[in-house]
């Protein structure tokens, strides 16, 4: 049988119907990221627009946890860097309690030998307990080693790269946004252009964004050959510019009317520079205006 761990780590958005799946794997480690205590008075019940919302079993402990959202935060998203959570919320609910697992995660649950570990009396203690927990378990790594994630600080095992999941996460998405914009705004530049205003892109990423952006780009320029009308921003003569450039790989300079029929056909160069039909004017004229 699998780990849940491993099958956490492993875990990659697929499609609509695996959208429930974090919160399912988030629930089966509830009580291995916030400790059994916290867990009985606390439950993951909703991940929406990079929020996960935890219901508590009073305000008490809402205020609680609060102060150790940053742990609990970097425990999540350590476990699933691929499901975009980047804040906590907190709200009193109703939840079935729940056992504590049988198999604590190392050794950060276990007391010492012959030590009776006893129920908290208060939900501050609690939260103390897993407080210095989180400390002690942080102190046992880096006695073995491992190092701080060179973003947010969080350690990870010497093996590993610089950076957590989670940074490594944010970093790469942070480098496709940037890659995506030059692509559509500077489309010349290529990778070696790009990659001197994009620090840390690999080729094979660029690659790999140029031919999404293509195949995006042309479905709204297949749209509105098909419906023979533009946006009414007209966006699409600017999409329909970069696509040309990006898919020939010419400088501007070289790019004639005869190479940009040839990638978007008489059909859409119709649509995008010709005469609109029941306004009694062109795409070209309004641009040169414009």
């Amino acid at each position: 049988m699998l780990k849940l761990s491993n099958v956490l780590a492993g875990w990659k958005p697929a499609d609509e119907s695996a959208r429930c799946e974090p919160l399912a794997l988030l629930e089966a480690g509830w009580p291995e990221i916030v400790g059994p205590e916290v867990a009985e008075n606390s439950h993951p019940a909703r991940i929406s627009s990079g929020a996960l919302t935890i219901l508590t079993r009073s305000n008490a402990w809402s205020h609680q946890l609060s102060f150790l959202s940053e742990h609990v935060l970097r425990a999540v998203s350590a476990r699933m860097p691929g499901a975009g959570i980047e804040r906590l919320r907190f709200r009193v609910g109703r939840f079935a309690g729940r056992r504590p697992r049988a198999t604590p995660l190392r050794s950060r649950r276990r007391p010492p030998s012959g030590e009776q570990r006893t129920a908290a009396a208060s939900a501050a203690e609690a939260l103390e307990r897993f407080r210095k927990e989180v400390e002690e378990v942080g102190r046992q790594r880096q006695a073995e080693g491992w190092i701080a994630c060179r973003r947010c600080g969080a350690l990870v095992e010497p093996a590993a790269p610089e950076l957590c999941a989670a940074c490594a996460a944010a970093a790469g998405e942070e480098v496709a946004a940037a890659t995506s914009r030059l692509l559509f705004e500077a489309p010349w530049l290529g990778y070696g252009g790009t990659a001197a205003l994009v620090s840390g892109l690999q080729e094979v990423d660029y690659e790999r964004l140029r031919s999404r952006m293509l195949a995006h780009w042309w479905e709204a320029l297949s749209r509105a050959r098909s419906s023979k009308r533009l946006s009414r921003d007209g966006r699409e003569r600017l999409v329909a510019s970069s696509y040309v450039i990006l898919r020939s790989k010419l400088p501007p300079e070289e790019i004639v009317p005869e190479t940009v029929r040839s990638i978007l056909g008489d059909e859409l160069m119709e649509v995008l520079y010709g005469e609109i039909a029941g306004e009694g004017d062109t795409l070209k004229n309004q641009k040169r205006r414009a």
